[in-house]
C-alpha cells in the first residue's frame, strides 16, 4: 500500500490496518552503527506486508512516575530526520510522532510546512504529565497545524487506561477529531477489558451523533523479559495482576506474551466486526534483543492472518 492509498483508506474511515513501530536509535549511536541497525530493519520490513511504518518520538516520561525508570531514558534521533536520511529506500508509508512540547510556535510552523512533501502521517503527542513544563501544548500544536494549512494528514493518540480512569476518552477523541485528527494509535494494550469498554463507549457515543467512526489502530508489544515487563508496567500500561502472574512464572515469558497479543488481537477484531468499527493494529518492536524482535515479526504475520 503506498501513501495516497493509506491516506484514502483513512479518509473513508475503512478499518484493517497492520502498522510496525520502532524506535530510532539512540543519538549517542555513531554513524556507520546506525546505517547498519537501518540496513537491518528494512531488510525485515520489505518482507512483511504492512501498511506503514510507525517512528516515535521518545520522551523522558519521569514527571508522571516517581519510581526510578527501569531502562534509562537516552535521547534518540528526531523520527523524521531517521526515516528521511537511513530509512529512504524503505517503500512503506511513514507515520512519524512528534512531541509537540519541544517546539516553539514558529518552529512547529516551519516543520509543518518543511515537511510537507516529505511526512506522509504525523501523531501528535503531548506532555507525559501536567507537571512537566513544555513550550507549546497539545491545543496550540492543533491550532497551528490548522493555520499552516500544511497537507499531512494528522492522526491522535488514544490511552484506553485513561478511559477506565476518567472514562472520557470517546470525548477527547472527538474533540481530537473537531482538532484534526483523522485516526487514532493507542498505547500498548495488555488490558482486553480497557480496550473494548473505549470502543464501546466511542461505539455509542458515534451512533447517538450519528457519525461515521475514525480508525482506531490497537497498540500490541511483546514482552521478552521480567525488566521488559516492569518497564512495560512503569509506562503505565494496565498489565492485570493474574496476567503478571501468568508472564512471571511462565518458563517462555515471551512466547506467553505472543500468545495473549494474539488473543487481544483476535477479540478486538470479532467485537470490532459485530459494531462495524474500523480497527487495525500496531506491532511495536521496542526492545533490542533478537529474540524479541523476531517475536514481533512473527507476531504481524500472524494478525496478517487473522485480519483476512
Amino acid at each position: 500500500m503506498n501513501s495516497q492509498e493509506l491516506k484514502k483508506k483513512i479518509e473513508n474511515r475503512e478499518g484493517g490496518y497492520l502498522f510496525y513501530g520502532l524506535t530510532p536509535p539512540k543519538k549517542s549511536t555513531d554513524n556507520e552503527k546506525i546505517q547498519g541497525i537501518a540496513q537491518k530493519q528494512m531488510d525485515r520490513l520489505k518482507g512483511l506486508d504492512v501498511d506503514g511504518l510507525i517512528l516515535y518520538d521518545i520522551q523522558d516520561e519521569s514527571s508522571r512516575n516517581n519510581n526510578p525508570r527501569p531502562f534509562p531514558y537516552m535521547s534518540t534521533w528526531e523520527p523524521d530526520e531517521y526515516a528521511n536520511t537511513y530509512l529512504k529506500d524503505l517503500d512503506v508509508p511513514k507515520i512519524i510522532y512528534k512531541s509537540v512540547g519541544k517546539f516553539t510556535e514558529s518552529s512547529l510552523k516551519k516543520w509543518l510546512i518543511a515537511n510537507q512533501d516529505k511526512i506522509d502521517l504525523t501523531v501528535f503527542v503531548g506532555a507525559p504529565s501536567k507537571d512537566q513544563q513544555v513550550n507549546l501544548s497539545l491545543q496550540d500544536a492543533y491550532r497551528i497545524k490548522r493555520e499552516s494549512a500544511s497537507t499531512i494528514k494528522m492522526g491522535g493518540v488514544t490511552i484506553p487506561e485513561r478511559h477506565f480512569v476518567k472514562g472520557d476518552e470517546h470525548t477527547r477523541l472527538s474533540n481530537k477529531i473537531a482538532n484534526g485528527c483523522s485516526f487514532f494509535i493507542s498505547q500498548c494494550v495488555y488490558n482486553l477489558d480497557n480496550a473494548k469498554d473505549m470502543l464501546s463507549d466511542y461505539y455509542f457515543y458515534t451512533k447517538e451523533n450519528n457519525i461515521k467512526p475514525m480508525p482506531i489502530i490497537f497498540t500490541l508489544t511483546p514482552i521478552g523479559s521480567l525488566k521488559t515487563l516492569e518497564f512495560t508496567k512503569w509506562l503505565g500500561i494496565d498489565i492485570q495482576r493474574w496476567l503478571e502472574n501468568e508472564l512471571k512464572v511462565s518458563p517462555d515469558i515471551l512466547n506467553a506474551s505472543i500468545g495473549i497479543c494474539k488473543y487481544i488481537a483476535n477479540d478486538l477484531i470479532g467485537f470490532a466486526k459485530e459494531k462495524n468499527m474500523p480497527i487495525g493494529f500496531n506491532i511495536e518492536s521496542v526492545a533490542i534483543r533478537k529474540a524479541e524482535i523476531d517475536a514481533s515479526i512473527e507476531l504481524v504475520k500472524s494478525i496478517k492472518e487473522m485480519m483476512k
